[in-house]
């Protein structure tokens, strides 16, 4: 399974990635250690969806971050969502 994800930082920052375990992926921007996000720390998980392969994962973050229209639904998505 591959997981897209969005993740969101304090000051409405937000980040579109794809992994295979989200948890190991978050802790891994939390830490500093991925570059483009170490400067704009913590983050929290926003937003995930499940893929069954990494192809369509990629395909599907390589859009959000192409496409402004498609990613600005889904941050006011994000934002309006319910906390659960």
């Amino acid at each position: 399974m591959f997981y897209l994800y969005v993740l969101e930082n304090r000051d409405g920052r937000h980040y579109i990635g794809f992994t295979e375990n989200t948890e190991e992926r978050l802790s891994q921007h939390n830490t500093g250690r991925v570059k483009s996000t170490k400067h704009f720390r913590p983050w929290i998980l926003a937003y995930s969806e499940v893929f069954s392969d990494k192809k369509t994962a990629r395909q599907k973050e390589l859009f959000l971050k192409k496409t402004a229209k498609a990613r600005q639904e889904l941050f006011s998505r994000i934002k309006h969502a319910p906390i659960v």
